[in-house]
Formats: structure tokens, C-alpha cells, sequence
């Protein structure tokens, strides 16, 4: 299966539905769904073709590299395609005014990401990125609250700023070496060694840190988290956030590995994980709560990936697998209660099950054992220990401080859920949403494969390989030019 399709098929439909709404408007009901349901199988086709043959890159148009556009259909971006797609279909937003015009945001959001996932030039990851961001902005406000107006004003004012810091630290790299191509850029590890090329990184850590809700760009998260209905709250911090610390992940791994200025992105994630885990503590709504928890998730995910190496990178794509899971559940889980913290007290106890897996993904978060999260922080902290020589010590006490305030104040949740207080009649209270079973499923069918997931993982960072592709020219959306991973024509 074409791995373009994945991007067309969601923006053409995009572009044609508000034509076809005007045959009938019942389509901006269903089409956006359908869309993105054929385009889930189609990642699931590619992705398994990747598995079978290995990895492939395609040159759009018959140019090739570097004036021609290069996607990387790899593991990790088809991985990265499938769990997209599925977000999105099992998180589409229900209460809306407006339910074509949430579709095509949805679309535009679907096929950007998927371009996102797979491009292998640094223009074309800005150019996709952007439009994740654009999709993204009138996703926060697609309620037409006000509330929700002012959240996405100011996600729009960072979001900006943080695209100018991306696009300058672009222009460096271009004005370094004459090529945007990550393959290409891959062989440059010298030439980007410099000032300049520390700066480039730094700029863009900053600027594609923003969707990845890294400090300091981070301020938005809860204003938007708190003001958007569940399911986008659920579907920003589980999936969205990850498409930033993607581009990131195939920054560090092709172009910047081992660059001075990655010290950088360390103590940014430091400094996320810290304050997130903090104002989470000081919260008194569940939602603030929540995403200030996820300020600091993230934070962890930015320091494995500035340790890099094998341990580095698996410990950053095991802890984003596990929030990608946790973090929209719990969102899911939450919306049946009040949003104060205060008026929680007793709530556990009309509806236990609710409860209890709201306890088991937040002690997932936590770390304890042998739950996924566990084995992220484990892989973070043994790659800390192999890869710092100086100040090791202070970088995980730091992270198991702030690992201990984590811990307190979901036990402080936990302890009002099935504390005293007056509990709601249970037919006043919904069950477990169905969306939200699906991803306590899949947390736990990860729990128990934890080992297998690994394994894959492992083979996910071996790919980032840019070398061992080999170009192949072909006119879009003619597949037959397309090589894999070991030169042979498919």
C-alpha cells in the first residue's frame, strides 16, 4: 500500500467536504469518521508491509533528494501513522456546534500528522508541523466557548512564537550545510558541531517543544486542557503532544546526536518535570491536574531523549507509549466526576470500577512496578547512570523528588475518591465511558507484553538509520519506483 495515501486522502477529503455538505448535510456527520477509518487501515496495510520488507523512501515527483520531497515510510512513522489515525477515530469530539467543521479540522489534523510521521526533510517536518498547529488551534476552540476562545488565543500566540524560534533554527542549519535533508544532514554531525549548529538546536527544541508541551512554552496546557470538552483534552495530551517530541526524536537520532546542545534540552526537561509535577500538586481541579501532569511526563520523555543512545531513546517511546494510553483514560474517567478536587470525597465509592482503574493508570504514571511505567523511568534512570559522568546524582534526585510529589498527590485523589462524603446515587453517575475501556485494555495488554513491545522498540530505534535508505524516484502516487529498506523494487 502507497504510504502517500496516508497524507492526500485525509487533506482532499478535507477540501471536498465542505462542497459536499452543501449535497447533504448529513455528510459532515459521517464523512470525517469513514475518512479517517479508511485511512487507519491503510496505515495498518503499510505498516505491515514495513514489517514484512522493511523500510522504505519514496522521492515525490521523480526529483530526488535534495530538491525533491523524501518521505521514510519506518517503523517508527507508520507506528506513529496507525496510533494517530486510532486516536483520533476513538477520540472524535461529540459536543460540538459544529460537526463539519470539527471534521475537517480533524482531517487537516490526520493528514498532517501522518505527513509529520513520515517526512524526511526538515522544510517539509516545518511545513506538516504547522499544519498539526493550525488543525490544533481551532480543535481547542471548537466548543465556541469563551472560555475556550481565550485558551486557544494564547496557544495561538505561543504556538506562533514557537514556530518563528523553529523556522530561524531551520534557516541555521540550511546556511550551515545547503541541505535540509535528514539523510543528507545525517553526515553532517560536524559541521552542525558548532555555535551554529547549537543554536539551530536549541531554536528548535524550543520551537517544535511547544506542541510538545516543554518548558518554557508550556503555559497553555492547562488553560486549554481545563476549557475543551474531555475527548479533546484527552486526544491533545495523548496523541497531539507526541507529534512534537517526534520531530525531536528524528532531530537527536539522524542529525544531532551527541551535539553539545543537547545539554539543553536536558535541563529543559528538568526544569518541565519539576514545575509540572509541582503546580499539579498545588491544582485544585482534576483537570489542571492532569495537565499539569502531563507537563511533566513530557519532561521526562524530553531528558531520555537528550541522554540518546539505545537506552535513551527506548525509555522516551516507552514513556510516551504509556501516557499516550493513561493520559486519555484518565481524562475519560474523570469527566463522570466534579471538577474540584473537594467535591471528589466519596465519589469512588458509587462507582467503584471507575475508580479503581483511574488508581492503577495513575500509579502507572507513578512508576511502580511492574506496570509500563515503571520500566520507563527504570531505562531513564539506568541511562542516566551510563550516559552523565557529572552530576548524575542531582539529575535523579531530582526526578525521584519529583516522582515522590507525583505520587502524593494522586494518593491524595485516590484517598477523597474512597474517603468519607456523600456519594452520588449510582444511576446519577455514568459507567465507565466505552472509549475510555478500550484504552484501559490496551494498557493492560501492554502491562502484560511489556517484553514483546520492547523488543519492537528496540527495533523502531535501529531504523533511525537514515543511511542504509537508499532513495528511489517515483511519480506521486506511482508506488512502483518505491525501494525498501534493502534496496530491493517492490
Amino acid at each position: 500500500m502507497n504510504p502517500e495515501i496516508l497524507i492526500a486522502l485525509p487533506l482532499l477529503a478535507a477540501f471536498l467536504l465542505p462542497a459536499a455538505r452543501r449535497i447533504d448535510a448529513s455528510v459532515g456527520i459521517w464523512w470525517g469518521p469513514l475518512v479517517v477509518l479508511a485511512n487507519l487501515v491503510i496505515a495498518a496495510m503499510a505498516w505491515w508491509k514495513v514489517q514484512l520488507i522493511g523500510p522504505q523512501s519514496i522521492a515525490l515527483g521523480g526529483f530526488a533528494a535534495p530538491l525533491g520531497i523524501e518521505l521514510r515510510a519506518d517503523h517508527l512513522g507508520l507506528s506513529a501513522a496507525v496510533l494517530l489515525n486510532l486516536a483520533v477515530l476513538l477520540l472524535w469530539p461529540r459536543e460540538t456546534p459544529d460537526k463539519a467543521r470539527v471534521s475537517t479540522i480533524l482531517l487537516v489534523l490526520t493528514g498532517a500528522g501522518c505527513g509529520l510521521a513520515m517526512s524526511a526533510d526538515l522544510f517539509n517536518l516545518y511545513v506538516f508541523f504547522e499544519l498539526v498547529a493550525v488543525a490544533t488551534y481551532g480543535l481547542a476552540a471548537a466548543n465556541g466557548k469563551g472560555e475556550a476562545l481565550i485558551a486557544s488565543l494564547r496557544y495561538l500566540i505561543l504556538g506562533a512564537l514557537g514556530s518563528a524560534l523553529a523556522l530561524l533554527g531551520i534557516a541555521l542549519v540550511y546556511a550551515k550545510t545547503g541541505t535540509l535533508n535528514l539523510t543528507e544532514l545525517g553526515g553532517m554531525s560536524e559541521a552542525l558541531s558548532g555555535p551554529a549548529g547549537i543554536g539551530a538546536l536549541v531554536l528548535m527544541v524550543v520551537g517544535f517543544g511547544v506542541k510538545a508541551e516543554l518548558f518554557p512554552l508550556n503555559n497553555w496546557v492547562p488553560e486549554v486542557y481545563a476549557h475543551t470538552e474531555s475527548r479533546v483534552s484527552a486526544l491533545m495530551a495523548g496523541i497531539i503532544s507526541k507529534l512534537g517530541i517526534l520531530v525531536l526524536l528524528r532531530l537527536i537520532a539522524e542529525v544531532f546526536g551527541g551535539s553539545p546542545g543537547l545539554e539543553f534540552l536536558l535541563w529543559v526537561g528538568v526544569l518541565g518535570v519539576v514545575t509540572g509535577e509541582l503546580a499539579a500538586y498545588g491544582a485544585k481541579d482534576m483537570r489542571r491536574v492532569l495537565a499539569y501532569s502531563s507537563i511533566g511526563q513530557m519532561g521526562l520523555v524530553a531528558v531520555a531523549l537528550a541522554l540518546g543512545g539505545e537506552t535513551g531513546f527506548i525509555a522516551a517511546l516507552i514513556l510516551m507509549l504509556n501516557h499516550l494510553l493513561v493520559k486519555p483514560a484518565l481524562f475519560l474517567i474523570a469527566d463522570a466526576w466534579p471538577g474540584s478536587l473537594k467535591a471528589l470525597a466519596g465519589k469512588g465509592r458509587a462507582r467503584p470500577l471507575g475508580a479503581v482503574l483511574f488508581v492503577l493508570l495513575a500509579l502507572s504514571l507513578i512508576g511502580v512496578p511492574p506496570l509500563p511505567g515503571f520500566w520507563g523511568k527504570y531505562l531513564l534512570l539506568d541511562a542516566i547512570f551510563t550516559n552523565v559522568t557529572e552530576g548524575a546524582g542531582l539529575l535523579v534526585g531530582l526526578i525521584l523528588a519529583a516522582t515522590v510529589v507525583e505520587a502524593a498527590y494522586f494518593f491524595r485523589i485516590a484517598a477523597r475518591l474512597f474517603g468519607s462524603g456523600e456519594a452520588a446515587e449510582e444511576s446519577k453517575i455514568p459507567g465507565l465511558p466505552a472509549v475510555a475501556a478500550l484504552f484501559v485494555i490496551a494498557f493492560l495488554a501492554l502491562s502484560v507484553q511489556t517484553g514483546r513491545v520492547g523488543d519492537y522498540l528496540k527495533e523502531v530505534v535501529h531504523g533511525l538509520q537514515p543511511q542504509e535508505l537508499r532513495m528511489a524516484q517515483s511519480d506521486f502516487p506511482d508506488p512502483a519506483a518505491s525501494v525498501n529498506g534493502k534496496g530491493e523494487r517492490l
